[in-house]
Formats: structure tokens, sequence, C-alpha cells
């Protein structure tokens, strides 16, 4: 696992074939200049690199864990039930079922084992990375206010479009 001493928020993916959806997350979060990794495991094929990332990641100075995976997508639901962090799943759409899988294996969790989960693909990725910024900036006054123009920037393009009609 390669650390970063400044890391707030980790983009986990079960798969390499996950980060184009999970790269609409480090736009984002890039952004906002918020410090940020990649991580690759998987609840399947490497569950004890994923135990040990999930218990690391707080100590690691981790504050928030994004988390994209296809199909039976367990990963979110496994680091979420091994770490006190938010957890946020992004349910990437990797299959003959366009997401829809990968939707109800990351929002169906039992009691006790919270995962915030965003939209299918790539603007659940992003959603995720906000989320996480609104998250970090309850405790970070300029991290807000970079928040605020974002979201006057949206809304500030919203009325040119109206006005080229």
């Amino acid at each position: 696992m390669k650390e970063k001493r400044e890391t707030v928020v980790s983009i986990v993916m079960g798969s390499d074939s996950d980060l184009p959806v999970m790269k609409e997350a480090t736009s984002i979060l890039e952004e906002f200049h918020v410090p940020h990794e990649l991580f690759l495991t998987s609840a399947h094929r490497s569950p004890e690199r994923t135990s040990l990332f999930a218990d690391e990641a707080a100590r690691r100075g981790v504050k928030v864990i994004i988390v994209g995976a296809g199909m039976a997508a367990h990963l979110a639901g496994v680091i979420a039930s091994q770490t006190p962090l938010p957890v946020i799943g992004v349910p990437v759409d990797s299959s003959s079922l366009q997401g829809l899988d990968a939707l109800l294996s990351t929002v169906q969790m039992p009691g006790g084992i919270p995962v915030a989960t965003m939209a299918i693909g790539k603007a659940g990725a992003k959603n995720a990375a906000l989320m996480a910024v609104r998250i970090l900036a309850l405790e970070d006054e300029g991290l807000r206010r970079k928040l605020d123009v974002y979201i006057r920037k949206m809304a500030d393009n919203i009325e040119k479009k109206q006005q080229k009609l």
C-alpha cells in the first residue's frame, strides 16, 4: 500500500477497468485541491488486502472513502464493515445489467453498515467526490468557500444557458 500522509480521501476501485468512471471523482477532488489517492483492491479476489486497507485508512489520516465497484459490488460494504470512516459507494456499469446489479449490491446494506450510495456511473463518481467535499467542508472553512463558489458557478451557468434560448 502506497502511503501518502496528506491523503484525506481515498478512491478505491474493485478493478482497474473502473478507472474511467472513477476519474470523474479525481477530477472534482483536484478542482477543490483535496489530497487523495487511488487504491485497487477486490472484496472477492483480494479480501486480505481489502481488510488491511480498511483497517489502516483512518490511522493514515484518510477521512472519507469513495468506493467504485461493478457487478456484485460488495466492496463498499466490506470496507464500511471494517472502518468507522464515511464510505460513499459508486455503482459502476460494467456488466450486462448496466450497473443495476452494482447499484443493488451497494445500496442494500444491512442495518449498522452504512454506505452512502450514489448514482450509477460517471455522475455517481462526480457526486461522490462532491459529497466528500461537503463532508470535509464541515470542518474546513476554506473548502466551504470553494464549495460555495462551485455551487454559485453552476447556478450562473444555468442563467447563461437561459439567455441563449
